[in-house]
């Protein structure tokens, strides 16, 4: 199924040109961790120019591309931070354009990072995934997301990238008597999400485990009918674990530094709250053990909504559980526009 011979990471490694990191975050932490794990050599650290004021960076002068360019004859840059933003999205294809431009894939949870060992320990989950997809189209973003997570070129994402219109007319079909789950909902953005797609409903429950970011939520949703929420984290059983206390779109969870919450499983929930027809969910990696704890909720076949991308095996291992829970649903997986691979999404009907 992979077509090209070697993982970014070799290519990174046995390239003869200088790499240079693009990002200055956490995402750039986790490659340069990798880089030591790899020995591959790190030639600098470049920002866009309105970000760079030659600070310092893990021992490296942040610098300008132009730096490098009058530094190097050429070089490899290696991503290594995400945007939905379109101006930026376009930024970083003009700069394809001009050096190779390579994607070191770090997952946003979990240490697994996609190479051949990876593809040859889950080859068989990957292949039985691919089956169960249900229409062309899915197969398609499968496969071009599988290469671009194992080669780090950009030219497979930008073949399979679709907007969330033709999700929610052909797919989801969302009904005017919906009842809607919406596990991280973040500040109220999903919540808008299904009301533009719907005309009424039947309910809302609203689930966000950051306070600050719940706060807000309930602010924004302060004038809907039977709308309601819980500042708990999702989990397979009631229990409690750790978030950040910042109120960014990735809140961190079971963060040292972190305040405790209590958390609850999908059938929990649904036994408090009553079913619900269709359920969304982008937790930051507790994708897995909320399957966990809504085995009873799968067996009535709610349609759902869940993130494909928080770790690397997401994309197929939540198709292979989810069929183990329920082998009636069908599977489609959509990219919508983002640098890398994020916004990867299951839908199951």
């Amino acid at each position: 199924m992979i077509k090209d011979n070697l993982c970014v990471w070799d290519k990174l490694k046995n390239s003869e040109l200088p790499v240079v990191l693009y990002g200055m975050g956490n995402g750039a932490d986790k490659v340069l961790n990798e880089f030591e794990k790899r020995n591959i050599k790190c030639s600098g650290v470049m920002a866009s120019d309105d970000f760079v004021r030659y600070q310092n960076f893990r021992g490296f002068t942040v610098k300008k591309m132009s730096d490098f360019e009058n530094e190097f004859p050429d070089f490899i840059v290696a991503l290594c931070f995400a945007s939905s933003l379109d101006y930026v999205m376009e930024h970083i294809r003009k700069v394809n354009s001009k050096h190779t431009l390579l994607v070191p894939n770090v997952p946003v949870y979990g240490d697994e990072i996609i190479d051949d060992e990876f593809i040859s320990k889950y080859k068989d989950d990957i292949y039985h995934a691919y089956s169960l997809l249900t229409d062309e189209k899915s197969k398609e973003v499968f496969e071009n997301a599988l290469y671009f997570l194992y080669s780090g070129k950009l030219s497979y994402l930008d073949i399979i990238d679709s907007e969330k219109d033709e999700v929610f007319e052909n797919i989801l079909k969302l009904s005017d008597n919906e009842s809607y789950l919406d596990l991280g909902a973040y500040r109220g953005d999903t919540v808008d999400e299904f009301l533009h797609y719907t005309n009424s409903y039947i309910k809302i429950l609203a689930v966000e485990p950051n306070l600050k970011n719940h706060q807000k939520l309930t602010e924004h949703c302060s004038t809907l009918s039977n709308f309601s929420s819980l500042n708990i984290g999702i989990s397979d059983r009631a229990d409690t674990m750790l978030v950040s206390k910042g109120g960014g779109r990735q809140s961190v969870l079971n963060d040292k530094n972190g305040v405790q919450i209590s958390t609850k499983s999908v059938d929990e929930i649904v036994s408090e709250h009553g079913d619900f027809s269709y359920i969304k969910a982008d937790i930051e990696g507790m994708e897995h053990k909320m399957l966990l704890g809504m085995t009873k909720t799968l067996k009535s076949k709610p349609k759902l909504n869940i993130a494909a991308y928080h770790t690397n095996s997401d994309f197929f291992t939540l198709i292979n559980e989810i069929h183990s829970i329920n082998p009636d649903y069908k599977f489609y997986l959509r990219k919508h526009p983002y640098i890398p691979c994020w916004d990867l999404n299951l839908y199951c009907i």
